[in-house]
């Protein structure tokens, strides 16, 4: 697993989504008051794929060996869509670790019927920036110009594969069970939503505000569900919290 790491203070630990090709560079503003780790999860980035991980269970234990092996003993936990489902199981599991939890556009509770779903697997590369962001040149800024490399398509295929073998059929996934443990949840939590988010629609704040026993909300305008990207006061509340 390729870990990124900057700056100093107490631990901020960053679980990415299903995507990295915008990169992390909002993460910069958490180095100046937290030592920030940003693991690419296997399958994602440069991380390699492990064929074993075929759910997001999977990824909660790898998880735990890797922060063992950082001596990570505590932290404060962020984890953004897929990265957020990922989050939400390892503080069920292992809450005595999570100081703080910020859960950002997170997936994995089961939408409420009549709440729009949407399969990010069938949706065309052309039409993902329009997907994730409420301005599209924040991803489009992060594409190839010109024909794409090889490499670059590579690592784009790498990474569809890898989400649709954790999540399914490509659908937002979600845990049936999981809301019956969120009650576990008792360490400060923050929800961070963008008011645009077209892909995990913003309403869901709801849900997830009411099954939580010690949440926050806020929404941000002008940012859809790569809200840290489009929105930096989104990455200062992260910092402030």
């Amino acid at each position: 697993t390729v870990v990124l790491e900057a700056g100093s203070g107490p631990p901020l630990v960053f679980l990415h989504g299903a995507g990295t090709v915008t990169g992390f560079d909002f993460a910069a503003a958490w180095s100046r008051k937290f030592h920030v780790v940003v693991p690419y999860h296997p399958g994602f980035g440069p991380s390699a794929d492990d064929p074993v991980i075929t759910e997001i269970h999977d990824y909660v234990l790898h998880y735990l060996e890797l922060f063992d092996a950082l001596e990570l003993r505590q932290f404060r936990l962020v984890g953004q869509s897929m990265g957020g489902f990922i989050a939400t199981k390892f503080a069920v599991e292992h809450g005595s670790k999570v100081e703080k939890l910020v859960l950002v556009c997170p997936i994995g509770l089961p939408v409420p019927p009549g709440q729009p779903t949407v399969n990010f697997l069938a949706v065309p590369p052309e039409e993902l920036p329009a997907l994730l962001a409420h301005d599209p040149q924040t991803v489009v800024k992060h594409l190839p110009a010109g024909a794409p490399s090889a490499e670059f398509i590579a690592e784009r295929v790498k990474e569809a594969t890898t989400a649709g073998r954790v999540l399914g059929d490509g659908k937002i996934t979600c845990d049936e069970k999981l809301p019956r443990y969120l009650h576990r949840l008792t360490m400060p939590t923050l929800l961070v939503w963008g008011n645009q988010d077209k892909l995990t629609p913003t309403v869901q704040h709801k849900t997830w505000a009411k099954a939580l026993p010690n949440a926050k909300v806020r929404l941000f305008d002008d940012a859809g569900h790569l809200v840290l990207d489009e929105a930096p006061a989104a990455v200062e509340a992260i910092a402030a919290f």
